[in-house]
């Protein structure tokens, strides 16, 4: 008999929902998985608060998430909040809204904001579920809207980890205001996105580190744009290795496109548009680095991320 479980993920650009089962084997099934983009994070990098509409926002994709959850019989939910609400001045806001939502399906459920770290290590054990252990010692890269984690691991768990103040909304609010951005604009990121990398660098031995594994969706849409898909494929996405020839490749094209260019791609979510661009400056700093540092030759692009190490938290 499963016992079914739900998972959320409340970022800076993106609320996620998994739900599944949990098999005998500790394993997860999937039931429904699906992601709203709703920018909870819109402008707090500038004003230090969450803003209401971005509050309401979410909080209609919640609602949706939880009338998912009752139809589905969810016996345990367990959702987390991540870089936008650990800044913000008004965070109780979004956190009474959440406990009114949830509690709909589990009473006296409510959110929780998680430190870097911990984000780093669900994220690291949904990533590298599905990967053998002869690949490790693993690099986990989980780029998100406000925050990219940086996870060194392997089969025995997690060694080294750390959360860089820097994501693909933050870095296009603070560098990339043109469209397409300006060279001095994509110079300047690329500065800012090295030097907030730097110090994960510095606190994780990614040298150690056999294979590259990325997660979340400015990466997964890198290797949907890569494999030229018509539209967004996530089973085809799952597991796919690029070289980082071809990423760095789909990264340059991604930064020098205009806004209407990005737009027509296939597989591109609308609420990603405007910020992929400075996704893909993250990405390519984060692949200059690890071919440097660890000989790194290609990267993994994983589905499975945060959102299934939540779930297992709770299996």
């Amino acid at each position: 008999m499963s016992d079914r479980v739900a998972a959320i993920d409340c970022g800076t650009n993106s609320i996620r929902l998994l739900i599944a089962d949990v098999l005998e084997n500790g394993r997860l099934a999937d039931v429904h998985r699906e992601m709203r983009i709703v920018r909870l994070g819109q402008g707090v990098d500038a004003t230090g608060s969450l803003a209401p509409e971005a509050i309401e926002r979410t909080r209609v994709a919640l609602a949706e998430y939880t009338r998912m959850m009752r139809e589905a019989g969810v016996a345990r939910v367990r959702m987390v909040a991540t870089s936008a609400t650990r800044d913000a001045s008004n965070r109780e806001d979004f956190f009474a809204m959440a406990r009114a939502e949830l509690g709909t399906v589990v009473p006296g459920a409510e959110a929780e904001v998680i430190t870097g770290d911990e984000e780093a290590r669900l994220s690291f054990t949904g990533a590298i579920g599905e990967l053998s252990s002869a690949a490790g010692p693993f690099v986990v890269v989980d780029l998100g809207g406000g925050s990219t984690e940086l996870v060194f691991g392997d089969a025995d768990g997690v060694h080294a980890a750390f959360s860089a103040d820097i994501g693909c909304v933050r870095i296009t609010e603070r560098c990339l205001p043109g469209d397409p951005p300006t060279a001095e604009q994509v110079s300047a990121a690329r500065e800012f996105a090295t030097e907030r990398l730097a110090e994960a660098f510095a606190e994780v031995p990614v040298e150690n580190a056999h294979t590259w594994v990325g997660v979340a969706g400015t990466m997964t849409t890198i290797a949907a744009v890569a494999l030229d898909l018509p539209e967004y494929d996530s089973e085809r996405v799952h597991l796919t290795a690029l070289t980082l020839d071809q990423v760095r490749e789909v990264c340059d094209r991604l930064i020098g496109m205009n806004h209407d260019q990005r737009a027509a791609l296939g597989p591109m979510h609308p609420g990603r548009v405007d910020v992929i661009g400075g996704g893909a400056v993250i990405t390519e700093v984060l692949a200059y680095e690890l071919a440097r540092r660890a000989n790194i030759t290609e990267l993994i692009v994983s589905e499975h991320d945060i959102l299934d190490g939540i779930a297992l938290s709770i299996a």
